[in-house]
């Protein structure tokens, strides 16, 4: 190849690898007639979801393979996949349609609720998590395991104003779940969706790889990476707006200070 064209396609290739990767937010699979916070899919949705991406030619994956692959520039066909809150329907409903379909997903668990409930929802119904045994039970499933704190808790200063409390959310977190499955997570997710550069620098500090934010504007980066919302809602008209959108904004990955 010519000199110019190769320093073209490798800058081409650069600037795709600045660009945020498209990923994906779920949260719970079940019924959907009592769900005030919108959070959950029903089984059939879930299903036609992930038969659209195959359709595509797209494959879901953990946001920690997704990141592996742009870092070698093999991520063009593939999906960030994301399960939020560590609900034990993940197990029992998600993970065998992921594997009908051919994908992989992250989930991000609380392991100070271990078997616990959603408690911190104040409407809706109570919905179970996963013990220690269904989070390894996902590993052994190919799913990635990521922290999402230990309670489920706003992590910004105004919230938490407590460091040894935004301590124990990040960096306690993940010792414990490095006690759970023999491996320490790469990946952490801030609950709500909501940080501020104290909480990104803890995370960062924890020896996380990255983390997934919804919209972190301006934090926007390998440690606020921006999620697309998916619920009972998204038909395949929808699905493709949201992926059209997602190339249309073209947000930029860079390093946060």
């Amino acid at each position: 190849m010519p000199t110019e064209l190769l320093a073209r396609a490798t800058a081409r290739a650069d600037a795709a690898r600045r660009v945020a990767p498209w990923v994906l937010m779920y949260h719970s699979v079940g019924d959907c007639r009592d769900d005030p916070y919108l959070v959950t899919v029903s089984p059939d949705r879930l299903g036609r979801q992930l038969a659209w991406l195959r359709r595509r030619g797209l494959t879901g994956v953990g946001v920690g393979e997704l990141l592996r692959a742009r870092a070698e520039g093999a991520a063009a066909r593939l999906v960030g996949l994301t399960f939020d809150d560590g609900y034990a329907d993940f197990l029992d409903l998600a993970v065998p349609l992921l594997r009908r379909y051919g994908h992989t997903a992250t989930v991000f668990v609380l392991p100070g609720r271990l078997g616990g409930a959603n408690d911190w929802d104040q409407e809706g119904p109570r919905k179970p998590l996963l013990t220690a045994d269904g989070i390894r039970e996902a590993a052994a499933a190919g799913m990635e395991i990521g922290s999402h704190g230990l309670l489920h808790q706003d992590l910004t200063a105004e919230a938490t104003p407590d460091d040894a409390v935004l301590t124990a959310e990040v960096a306690d977190s993940r010792a414990l779940l490095r006690d759970i499955t023999g491996t320490a997570p790469a990946g952490f997710c801030y609950p709500y969706g909501a940080l501020d550069p104290r909480a990104l620098h803890a995370v960062r500090d924890a020896a996380y790889t990255y983390a997934c934010a919804v919209t972190p504007g301006p934090l926007t980066g390998p440690f606020a990476l921006p999620r697309a919302y998916i619920g009972e809602r998204d038909t395949t008209p929808r699905l493709h707006a949201k992926r059209t959108l997602h190339h249309l904004r073209r947000e930029p990955l860079g390093e946060p200070a």
